[in-house]
């Protein structure tokens, strides 16, 4: 034979071990969920049921066949509840019991050679329903989070879901044999060795979730102020930054709002610091409600906020900046024994999505902010001399 299949299955089984005891150590550090748990005892447990089917003949069929099977599949059904622990997606358990007792009540009772075919055609059932879910899952996890990842672990399991359905058709039709180490050379083993394969690369796309959501969480909060919510300065920046190499393709104008909180100063020394934290984040909370999903909220400084609004005319943003006024104004109404309620300031901008600078904009709107606070405060004023292009 030119495959030697048994070495195969041995030497996959000894790299999924590894594999699993590296996910166990990174979860023994604290400083994971408990989704490297699940992974680390599934490639462990697959380990050690492709053990069990690679010694076939060399120990008892009641350990090589129905225990060995059944360690695998409870190996696959962990990736899988891995995988939803991962997502943040509820467990399946008595379904996950049920799949297991039932895979093993079945390899018991065709646990001698006349039942190699209906043993082919149970597991490949059952990984192939197992792949298919956890395709789904990854296609989830791309679409929720956008994490590439998620299309590579769905890219890595679909071809098995193919695999173990002509296993598995080639079990039903008597084409594969009796055995799962034939003496004679014969091609369709080379199917199980592509699923063993594939078993161990997979491990690495898991590994691939977890490094992408730590890398997008750390970019997250490098870019977004902790207490509100909104951006900060740098990721302001950025912001701008793809916004004007998108405009380069789809040219278009943009408005900036520059809001100021009216009083804050006095109302954060008069009521305490917890009580404007409070403020900022009813703000942000308010702001966010009136924006759309492409427009962006930053936190400027203090008390200070940016709101921009791609595509967006100045006439359309004032209507968006008074609602804004308006929905703090609610969010405040509640709120009893304020000696001074708290308004909002805001200076209007518009400018060029391709051409005009942040900061341009910024003084801009930072000049029609202070017209809004001369006036008297709680209004909206809009810099004429940002249209004049």
């Amino acid at each position: 034979m030119l495959l030697d299949l048994r070495t195969i299955y041995l030497a996959g089984a000894l790299t999924a071990v590894l594999l699993g005891l590296v996910q166990l150590a990174a979860y023994a550090t604290g400083r994971f969920e408990r989704w490297p748990l699940w992974w680390g005892l599934s490639n462990i447990l697959i380990g050690l049921g492709l053990i069990g089917v690679g010694l076939r003949g060399t120990i008892p069929d009641i350990v090589s066949i129905p225990l060995a099977n059944t360690v695998s599949w409870v190996g696959y059904l962990l990736v899988l509840f891995g995988v939803r622990s991962f997502a943040g997606r509820p467990a399946r358990l008595p379904l996950y019991l049920l799949a297991v007792a039932t895979m093993t009540t079945l390899l018991f009772l065709w646990n001698g050679p006349d039942g190699f075919a209906r043993r082919v055609v149970l597991v490949s059932v059952l990984i192939m329903t197992c792949d298919v879910l956890l395709v789904r899952e990854g296609l989830l996890l791309w679409r929720r989070e956008r994490l590439v990842s998620g299309v590579i672990l769905a890219a890595l399991f679909a071809p098995t879901v193919v695999l173990f359905a002509f296993r598995g058709c080639l079990a039903a039709t008597g084409q594969l044999g009796t055995e799962l180490f034939p003496t004679s050379d014969d091609s369709n083993p080379w199917l199980a060795a592509t699923g063993t394969a594939f078993v161990l690369l997979r491990s690495g796309a898991l590994l691939l979730l977890a490094a992408e959501r730590s890398r997008n969480t750390l970019v997250t909060i490098a870019q977004h102020d902790s207490l509100t919510g909104a951006m900060n300065r740098g990721g302001l920046e950025r912001a701008m930054a793809l916004i004007a190499a998108d405009a380069g393709k789809r040219p278009g104008r943009l408005t900036l709002l520059l809001i100021d909180i009216d009083h804050f100063k006095i109302f954060n020394d008069t009521h305490g610091h917890a009580a404007g934290d409070r403020i900022l984040q009813l703000f942000a909370e308010a702001a966010r409600s009136e924006l759309r999903a492409s427009d962006i909220l930053a936190r400027h400084g203090g008390d200070e906020f940016v709101a921009i609004l791609p595509h967006m005319a100045t006439k359309d943003a004032v209507r968006v900046a008074n609602r804004i006024r308006t929905a703090f104004g609610r969010a405040l109404a509640d709120w009893d024994g304020m000696a001074l309620q708290p308004t909002l300031s805001i200076g209007v901008a518009e400018g060029d999505a391709a051409g005009d600078e942040l900061e341009t904009l910024l003084e801009h709107a930072d000049e029609a902010l202070y017209r809004s606070k001369r006036l008297g405060r709680d209004r909206v004023q809009v810099q004429i001399r940002a249209l004049a292009r």
